[in-house]
């Protein structure tokens, strides 16, 4: 029912497929034997695995169990107890007997489909829709499962009209034209479903490999070579991209959610934010967005291997329109390093976004290290006050460069102990010399802030060098590696492979990092953190670094204090607050049934569209920060279109952060508090 904006490809099931492969059960042998061998913490195959096995891919195939019909799900229970002992036989039969079902239950759809559109359809019922957390028991028949789409698709039509306008009488008075109008487009939507939800037997095995991999542990993962490539380019600060962010709405409608300035999209002067994509055609073959496969989708959107394509998208006025886009290599906007002035009466505090701890693999030349100390330098010269280090919505990258960021704030001493499967634990020094920055500083966190970010946060806790504010971290503490599957080198696995302690012998693993100041932020009971998934590996605590140089600071404590005071007295926090009560009860709990009439659909949309309103005037409200680029970035920006193109952007999403007026707050108390 809600819209959840997540980039496209965080939405996408991991389908990698390798050409080559035609025996599913020697891919498996070779991901279980890697495993086996240098995993953290491997487990058996076992019944443990089959049951997880089981569960897990039938979900991953059929999430809301809208697919398969009961009896056919009784029939593949057969197999539930038994995957592991067809995997260490070598027998992967079972994949065909779940490939079979699955085709059945494709084709069965595409007839009810069929079937309804062809039949007497009724615009009204006394039935009712029901939205649930959970996913439904599986239809006991296809009857059932039948009258279960003829729901969904009338609620689907009601909706749409709903959504036409505030005004229930307006268009209660040209219901019959508006649905007459709207049916055939709901309908198409539903046939298109047909060929996205189809699979090769070869992409369909792969979503067992992927399930199998993830009972080990959330981030050991199968890659292909484009799966590989496109990993490695999210841990890059220069990209090839059309330039666009796109996120799946809740009626499966891709919609333009960011776009990047000095882009393609961005120079195209056509695109907007909240336009819908219909399609896209690249050289002669064109792909309906309802229609094709999500993969394909999201292989052309990100992969290198696509440089031009003609993409058509729908505004919000019902305009359809095409724009031909081409790839072009960029500082990635929401992936690079960049750093402003933040101005009050009497201070200069520095602002430093880390949006990804990413690593130029291929020449070297880029790194977050090299890049935040480059905004040191530029921030310095303008005798800065504090500074505020970003790291929210950081989900990592490269662990190296984590351990050399926190050296450069570190005098000398351990930052962290690395543990690998055969329990050898080693201290993690910290190797560049001295300090690049002695001043006070503010570290934003919140429960994207995972694994490199986490490292980083860590070590600022653990020496007292920096308070932390902002929300629980995700609780990711253990680092991959890309090892190859075979010789060919066209099968990669991202493997567990250590575990890291903080220097106290403590883990944020599964639980995550305290802020030392928590302050409210919209959505972050929602936020997907590790201990949500069943087989994340659970906390635990080592022998700590007996010595290391903690630095004690009373004036951090009192500054602490008080911004625990103030975000309980602030408006803003306790409006944040109020908002989070009304959003959680829609994710923690089902949904009150709809009917299925006009009336009482129009009600349930513009209740929910209200609270909409309510988030999107929250989330826009602008805070009294005075944002200032340093004296470098100016001269830079007159010579440089796309950093200029980016600068109004990122001041407008500063302005709007609540936590980085706090941060300035905290900072302005450290230099006027008394110890």
């Amino acid at each position: 029912m809600f819209k959840k904006t997540l980039i496209l490809i965080l939405l996408l099931p991991l389908l990698a497929l390798s050409q080559k492969e035609k025996n599913p059960c020697e891919t498996l042998g070779s991901i279980n034997k890697l495993i086996q061998e240098n995993h953290y913490r491997p487990k058996p195959i076992d019944d443990s695995l089959s049951v997880y096995a089981f569960k897990t891919f039938l979900s991953r195939l059929d999430e809301e169990n809208r697919l398969f019909i009961a009896p056919e799900i009784n029939e593949l229970k057969k197999h539930e107890y038994q995957i592991d002992d067809y995997i260490n036989a070598h027998d992967c039969g079972f994949l065909h007997d779940f490939y079979t079902a699955y085709s059945k239950s494709i084709t069965r759809y595409a007839a009810i489909i069929a079937s309804l559109k062809n039949e007497d359809f009724a615009l009204s019922s006394d039935e009712k829709v029901v939205f649930s957390k959970k996913a439904f028991p599986y239809a006991k028949d296809e009857a059932e499962l039948k009258n279960m789409y003829k729901k969904r698709i009338l609620f689907n039509v009601l909706r749409d009209i709903a959504e036409l306008s505030t005004n229930k009488d307006s268009l209660s008075a040209s219901f019959d034209t508006l649905a007459l109008s709207d049916k055939p487009k709901v309908f198409d939507k539903y046939e298109c479903k047909t060929e996205s939800y189809q699979m090769t037997e070869d992409e369909f095995n792969a979503v067992f490999y992927s399930v199998f991999c993830s009972y080990f542990d959330p981030h050991t993962e199968y890659f292909s070579e484009n799966d590989k490539s496109e990993f490695f380019s999210t841990v890059s600060s220069d990209n090839l991209t059309f330039g666009l962010y796109v996120s799946l709405s809740d009626k499966d409608e891709i919609t333009v959610d960011d776009i990047i300035p000095g882009s393609s999209a961005y120079f195209s002067n056509k695109i907007n934010v909240g336009d819908q994509l219909l399609k896209i055609k690249y050289k002669d073959e064109e792909y309906e967005i309802a229609c094709a496969s999500m993969k394909k989708i999201d292989e052309i959107i990100t992969s290198k291997d696509y440089k031009s394509a003609l993409f058509t998208f729908r505004k919000k006025s019902g305009e359809i329109y095409n724009v031909r886009l081409i790839k072009k290599i960029l500082k990635d906007y929401q992936n690079n390093v960049f750093s402003f002035k933040l101005k009050t009466e009497k201070s200069t505090f520095g602002y430093i976004k880390i949006p990804s701890f990413y690593s130029t693999f291929e020449n070297g030349k880029s790194s977050i290290t090299n890049d935040v100390v480059k905004e040191i330098y530029k921030l310095e010269k303008e005798e800065i006050d504090g500074l505020i280090i970003d790291i929210e919505n950081n989900g990592g990258g490269s662990m190296e460069e984590a351990v050399r960021l926190s050296g450069l704030f570190i005098n000398d001493g351990p930052l962290a102990i690395m543990n690998n499967n055969k329990n050898d634990k080693e201290i993690i020094p910290d190797e560049i010399i001295g300090t690049i920055y002695n001043g006070p500083m503010v570290i934003m966190i919140n429960g994207f802030s995972a694994s490199a970010s986490e490292f980083f946060a860590n070590a600022m806790q653990d020496y007292n060098r920096a308070i932390i504010i902002g929300n629980k971290s995700l609780g990711k503490a253990t680092m991959q590696r890309i090892l190859p599957l075979n010789s060919n080198n066209d099968e990669f696995l991202k493997l567990t492979l250590e575990k890291f302690y903080r220097i106290t012998g403590k883990s944020n693993q599964y639980n995550g990092i305290t802020p030392d100041v928590e302050i409210p932020l919209l959505f972050d009971k929602q936020m997907p953190r590790e201990n949500s998934s069943a087989t994340a590996l659970r906390n635990d605590e080592i022998r700590g670094v007996l010595k290391y140089n903690y630095i004690e600071n009373t004036i951090y404590e009192n500054a602490i204090a008080a911004s625990k005071k103030r975000i309980a007295e602030s408006t803003d926090a306790i409006e944040i607050e109020n908002l989070n009560t009304k959003i959680n009860p829609l994710y923690d709990a089902d949904l009150p049934p709809v009917l299925l009439q006009f009336s009482s659909v129009f009600d349930n949309v513009n209740q929910m569209n209200s609270l909409w309103k309510e988030i999107k005037t929250e989330t826009e409200k602008v805070y009294p920060i005075t944002v200032e680029l340093n004296a470098a970035d100016i001269k830079i920006q007159k010579k440089d279109a796309f950093m200029k193109t980016n600068t109004f952007e990122r001041i407008k999403n500063i302005r709007q952060n609540f936590h980085i007026l706090e941060a300035t707050n905290i900072l302005y108390d450290i230099n006027n508090l008394k110890p």
